[in-house]
């Protein structure tokens, strides 16, 4: 999904200039609206209306009473009678990009820190056992085996190569049994991570499950597009591929193919994008806006690709498009940092309330004060502190109903897909009232770039989102001929 893209305010993020691979790192996340020898970092850190318009704020993870006072046992893996270990994986030491998704581990350390002031969860501490994944299969398979037998649930990670998830579908607990391991993951961007019946993602996933190859079906959002077509009648333009990797190019194709379907935007020609391209490389993107005198450009790649996009259109006098669109990708501070006046007008969208509008949704400022501050959130780390509040709001409601030795593996699967259905989960109202975990989100919130600063211009009202009726697409494709390029 587009609303995955790269680079999400997050400080420690690498431009992607140096090589292919690390632009393939960013690229893979722009896709997902996307272990040998790898030994993690094992040392269990505790420190933690008509437009269908929302209101964030309304919280869903209140804790209920629970008796604290009989004694405590070791219910399931990862459970003592003191407290409940949690992992979260995040591809944050490769070389090719330093501190990828730290912010994923920021989040999750940060909400742990605020459940245990509060007295913990099921009358335990909680503690953060943290993965690096690095970017590479087998460091990711090796996070599963880890998780699976050193914590009770994986929490808030944001790793692209989940492509083995054995170890999650088949963990056994406690008492052998194969039941699974609760994996609620800040995105998913693999489709064999999507599909695991163990994984939530707070980025769900927009394509049926099981799939194996051919035409999948999909619900993709398409809700931002549909609304700039309303600012711009007859939208007809260019959409660059995140192109470094096959999952990235799938997704982000996919996509774009149901905003074509939509209506709302008309095709001048999609290209493959690599984040090792210099701007000198975008000159080939701009002869297609000339060709078709565009009127919108867009990428599905990271902010850094807007950059040179915008820049060199710019130096090449390019005046006839009126719409460059960006999604979650382009909110960084990178963005306005690097891109200065060259991108002023560019529209950027988040699918949850704006950071800069904390004051009205609580859990967002104790997401913002937790990890010490702006300068340390990030997209990813919105997304994982939300996947601590699904996981503290299942186990709360466990131990409200079968006390605080009733928590088990089993039971927080069954609580994850309770969830997942019932549809009320909101994170705390950061994401609106309908963030759908586990699924597509519908809601959004349209920013411009103004004065060198994001400046929200739909829905106007401050805290609100816009979640419209015919937010989704459905699509019928094979993802490997989505691209057409």
């Amino acid at each position: 999904m587009l609303t995955a893209a790269a680079c999400g305010r997050d400080n420690n993020n690498s431009s992607g200039d140096n090589t292919t691979a690390a632009a393939a790192a960013t690229t893979a996340a722009a896709a997902a609206t996307t272990a040998a020898g790898g030994t993690g970092d094992t040392t269990g850190d505790t420190t933690g209306g008509a437009t269908g318009d929302t209101t964030g704020g309304a919280s869903t993870t209140a804790a209920p009473k629970v008796d604290c006072s009989q004694p405590l046992q070791a219910t399931d893996v990862g459970v003592t009678d003191k407290d409940i270990t949690v992992e979260v994986m995040a591809d944050v030491g490769s070389p090719l990009a330093p501190g990828l998704f730290q912010g994923s581990i920021d989040g999750v350390q940060a909400w742990a820190k605020k459940v245990n002031a509060a007295g913990g969860l099921a009358c335990r501490q909680v503690k953060v056992r943290t993965w690096d994944s690095k970017i590479s299969p087998d460091d990711t398979t090796n996070g599963t085996i880890d998780a699976c037998q050193n914590a009770f649930a994986l929490v808030g990670s944001t790793a692209l190569f989940v492509l083995d998830t054995s170890n999650l579908a088949g963990c056994k607990d406690k008492t052998g049994a194969a039941t699974g391991l609760p994996d609620i993951p800040e995105r998913a961007v693999e489709i064999s991570n999507q599909c695991n019946p163990t994984t939530f993602a707070i980025s769900g996933r927009a394509g049926e499950c099981p799939y194996k190859s051919g035409v999948r079906k999909s619900q993709e959002f398409v809700a931002p597009t549909k609304y700039l077509s309303s600012i711009q009648p007859d939208m007809h333009g260019i959409y660059l591929i995140p192109g470094d990797l096959p999952s990235a190019i799938q997704a982000t194709a996919v996509n774009w193919q149901a905003q074509l379907a939509s209506g709302a935007v008309k095709s001048d020609g999609e290209f493959k994008v690599s984040g090792s391209d210099t701007q000198a490389a975008y000159a080939r993107f701009i002869q297609g806006i000339k060709a078709k005198g565009s009127n919108f450009a867009a990428t599905g790649s990271n902010d850094v690709s807007m950059v040179k996009l915008r820049k060199e259109a710019n130096a090449q006098g390019v005046n006839t498009v009126k719409v460059w669109s960006c999604g979650l990708s382009c909110y960084t501070p990178q963005f306005l940092q690097t891109g200065g006046k060259d991108v002023e007008g560019t529209y950027v969208w988040t699918p949850f309330v704006p950071l800069e509008e904390a004051d009205t949704v609580p859990a967002l400022k104790q997401y913002i004060d937790g990890v010490g501050g702006m300068g340390k959130t990030s997209s990813w780390g919105v997304g994982a502190w939300s996947a601590g509040l699904a996981f503290e709001q299942v186990v709360n409601q466990i131990a409200a109903k079968d006390g605080a030795n009733g928590v088990t593996r089993a039971k927080v699967l069954a609580g994850l897909k309770a969830l997942q259905s019932d549809g009320t989960f909101n994170a705390d109202g950061i994401y609106g009232d309908k963030l759908n975990i586990g699924g597509p989100g519908t809601c959004f919130v349209m920013m411009q770039v103004k004065n060198g600063k994001f400046v929200r211009i739909f829905p106007e009202e401050k805290g609100k989102l816009s979640c419209p009726d015919d937010a989704l697409q459905p699509i019928s494709i094979d993802p490997t001929k989505a691209f057409t390029g």
